[in-house]
């Protein structure tokens, strides 16, 4: 998701369309995508909502990477779909890239059809919600999205509460693991997958809460809300819920959906911590210097104990021309090409949300890094991080001496 920051995480928001000439909110047809990883009781939790749809003529949409869609097999056989239902296959693809002009082409058949009042999408399970949520604007660049005709209400992320951190505790790529289906090139790792589900969700859905016991439960309630502070989260055993907290919620909205990871609300100050008593902390470092490339790459060599998710930003000395961007999930660390407003635009024409910085010597270069853990020893991180820096003599060598700390 797109930090309102110096600096990119993901897509960037998508300007939607208002054009008054399209249909009303009423006239649009609602939409719950429900996502989680392999096992977690997605299909499970869609049988039970249409074994209990209380009349409601219910479109389904079923996503599989395999060539034989296992799950579309399940619902069928279940018999849960009434004559006035209709469930539509998607398969050998993820909705979130590879299908997407599929997904929007079969949405709109089925909402201009008229004749359902609720449309369920079960998305693989190694679909990042957002790209799929990003169809829902009204139109892109001159074409037509599915704004036009649908209107997504809620975000549900189903989480295997008995596996949950032992999966997010992985370093493991989704393409080792070849039962997911993903395809050769795709780089992206399990654990950053699963934080991906979780910080985009309206409602996360806790499954198989009756294989943990009580203390369990809390400990994952605890490190959820602090990655996703503004989702419900809703117990479960075999996919049963309230259908009321999937469907017709009005939950989603673009431009919150953004700013609802724990990370991005603690770097802003937005986020007010709640009880510690679980051990679930967090620590925002922020710093006008930048690290040491040598002490930097040696405090991620010696790693984080414990550590469940980190994000932010990244200022490295002698690598000053760009932002690095540093995310953590679980065992995966990623490091990713950034860019400061500093150096590469006048500060007239820098975003409003950059205004304090333009005064400083260096503008928007700057650290701000924060991380979320059990049993966080805050102190001690911090005088790790601040013992990677560059020393107070060392920073006023600027930026022609540091370029000396860069080794071929």
């Amino acid at each position: 998701m797109g930090a309102d920051k110096g600096y990119s995480t993901g897509p960037a928001p998508v300007a939607m369309d208002v054009d008054k000439t399209h249909k009303t909110e009423t006239e649009l047809l609602p939409v719950t995508v429900l996502s989680g990883f392999l096992g977690a009781g997605k299909t499970t939790l869609l049988q039970h909502v249409l074994h209990n749809q209380e009349g409601l003529r219910v479109a389904v949409i079923v996503n599989d990477m395999a060539e034989v869609n296992i799950d579309a097999m399940l619902v069928n056989s279940d018999q849960v779909l009434t004559v006035q239902d209709k469930m539509v296959e998607m398969q050998n693809g993820c909705i979130c890239c590879t299908l997407r002009d599929d997904l929007i082409e079969h949405v709109t058949h089925l909402a201009e059809e008229k004749r359902f009042d609720y449309l369920l999408i079960e998305s693989t399970g190694i679909s990042e919600p957002m790209p799929v949520a990003a169809t829902f604007v009204t139109e892109v660049e001159g074409k037509a999205m599915l704004g036009q005709v649908a209107r997504l209400d809620t975000l549900v992320t189903v989480v295997d509460g008995k596996n949950f951190f032992e999966t997010y505790g992985t370093t493991e790529r989704l393409v080792d693991r070849p039962q997911l289906g993903a395809e050769n090139g795709d780089q992206r790792n399990i654990a950053t997958l699963l934080a991906d589900q979780v910080e985009c969700a309206n409602v996360i859905v806790i499954n198989k809460v009756d294989l943990l016991q009580e203390e369990e439960i809390l400990q994952l309630e605890a490190l959820l809300k602090k990655m996703n502070p503004k989702a419900e989260l809703v117990r479960s055993s075999y996919g049963k819920i309230d259908l009321k907290l999937a469907l017709n919620t009005h939950r989603f909205d673009f431009a919150e959906v953004q700013k609802m990871p724990g990370w991005l609300q603690e770097l802003q100050g937005g986020h007010t911590p709640e009880t510690e008593e679980y051990n679930i902390s967090s620590l925002v470092f922020r710093s006008d210097k930048p690290f040491h490339p040598d002490r930097l790459e040696q405090l991620m060599f010696e790693g984080f104990d414990d550590l469940l998710r980190s994000k932010g930003l990244l200022w490295v000395a002698g690598r000053d021309h760009a932002a690095l961007v540093w995310g953590q999930a679980g065992g995966a660390v990623t490091l990713e090409a950034g860019a400061w407003a500093h150096g590469s635009a006048p500060p007239e024409q820098w975003p409003p949300h950059l205004e304090k910085y333009k005064t400083r010597p260096y503008g928007d270069k700057r650290t701000e890094l924060v991380f979320i853990s059990r049993d966080l020893d805050k102190e001690a991180l911090r005088k790790r991080l601040e013992n990677a820096l560059v020393t107070d003599e060392e920073f006023q060598l600027g930026p022609k001496g540091w370029e000396k700390f860069i080794k071929d």
